[in-house]
């Protein structure tokens, strides 16, 4: 079976199903259209099934032109059901695994998918877990509800796990040029996974499991997490002292071994480093061990927009204001400069907290119309001179690279950054 699959891939005749078509799974299926195969996309929100289908994108990355051109040829179509599974020969697993309420992996999305896949398996099949997850998901929890149907794994029905790696707004590494993780839960899986990837990616990974691989992107982003938090605890540390953190680390980065700049800022957001190290905490305390540095490192890093709250009010008190009653001007809400993601947002709580408090508060982000906090929902302000100069305090949470940030300068009464983004302006001018 393996060299009839391994002649239909070099044939560019395997069928590919993604499950899962947002920021993962659409940028992945448009790379395997271009590279010669059809497409099946998935995806259970008939909206987003609607709007590719009349060739609108709804992820920052990919183009309207690139929707329509590859819906119009005819080996790029998608649906909002799971019925055409059994048309295809490859089936790959790209649904969101957030948390729940109680900060618990929420593999619910996983889960439905893989009793769909289990509903239309048959033999040949190939499933790949992109999604996130905790180290034994494919092998433990995804293996055997698909062993359940009679066919087994590694003869039958092939499965593995390899890791998304995508950077929304990333212009420099895609799909293509950034190397990708193979593991496959037995030696066959992995080798027909990787070479299914090797068509897309300049550079494939195998290695020993699918445990080793889900560990390896659970570190990507722990490393990621931790680092963050230590920045954010030094600046913490920098302003007790009255020193420039951001001068502390640029100095600190001119060491040209043994040391990696990161950056603090007013919390994280986003769809991996909020989330993925709580997966890995998790798994260990089923396992009856504490993941300690995480959990610190989660900690400060969830406490930062409280943090930033603290600061707003400090600085409006050194002008006798409180926050109550004060206007204050939020600059962008997404979770990273030049992206229309609000997934986890810092900027979401520190609003929250502020209003909570009294003050009024309005905001402004080219990628967002209107943001819910609750049952409340904001409509974004324009950014003109009268918005600006109206407002006591403007705080800078997210730094894209639209903002005209003289002109909000010129235009502020005081100003709260918490990105260095106004790193040439000092007077009227606070950093975190």
């Amino acid at each position: 079976m393996e060299k009839e699959i391994l002649k239909k891939l070099e044939a560019k005749e395997l069928k590919i199903s993604i499950l899962g078509l947002g920021y993962v799974g659409l940028p992945l299926a448009l790379e395997f259209y271009k590279n010669g195969f059809e497409i099946y996309g998935i995806d259970v929100d008939k909206e987003k099934v609607e709007k590719l289908n009349n060739g609108i994108s709804y992820v920052l990355d990919v183009s309207n032109e690139e929707i329509k051109d590859a819906i119009k040829s005819g080996k790029f179509k998608v649906f909002d059901s799971y019925e055409v599974i059994k048309e295809v020969d490859v089936i790959i697993i790209a649904v969101p695994t957030p948390l729940s309420k109680t900060k618990d992996p929420d593999l619910s999305y996983i889960l439905d998918a893989v009793e769909n896949i289990k509903n239309h398996l048959k033999k040949g099949h190939i499933v790949i877990l992109e999604s996130t997850t905790y180290p034994g998901t494919t092998d433990e929890i995804i293996k055997s509800k698909l062993e359940e149907t009679g066919l087994k794994c590694g003869e039958d029905f092939f499965l593995a796990f390899s890791p998304e790696r995508i950077n929304p707004g990333d212009k420099v590494y895609k799909i293509k040029n950034t190397p990708k993780v193979v593991g496959g839960v037995d030696e066959i899986s992995g080798i027909i996974v990787k070479n299914i990837y090797s068509k897309i990616v300049d550079e494939v990974v195998l290695v020993s499991s699918s445990k080793v691989a889900e560990m390896a992107k659970l570190l990507e982003n722990t490393f990621r997490a931790v680092n963050i938090a230590l920045v954010n605890e030094l600046a913490i540390m920098c302003n007790i002292l009255n020193i420039d953190v951001w001068e502390v680390i640029e100095s600190a980065g001119s060491k040209p071994f043994g040391f990696m700049k990161f950056y603090p800022g007013p919390g994280i957001g986003g769809h991996c480093i909020p989330i993925d190290p709580i997966y890995l905490s998790w798994k260990m305390k089923t396992l009856n061990y504490n993941a300690r540095l995480i959990e610190v490192a989660s900690e400060i890093n969830t406490n930062m927009p409280r943090y930033v709250v603290q600061r707003i009010s400090d600085i409006l008190n050194e002008y006798e204001r409180s926050i109550k009653g004060s206007r204050i001007l939020i600059l962008g809400v997404t979770y990273k400069k030049d992206v229309s993601d609000i997934r986890e947002s810092p900027a979401i709580d520190i609003i929250s907290m502020l209003a909570d408090k009294g003050a009024i508060v309005y905001y402004f982000d080219p990628y967002v119309e209107k943001i819910n906090i609750g049952e409340l929902e904001i409509e974004r302000v324009e950014l003109t001179s009268e918005t600006i100069k109206e407002s006591d305090i403007v705080v800078l949470i997210t730094d894209h690279s639209v903002f005209d940030y003289d002109f909000i300068y010129k235009n502020s009464n005081l100003i709260f950054d918490t990105k260095n983004a106004f790193r040439k302006y000092s007077e009227k001018v606070y950093r975190l």
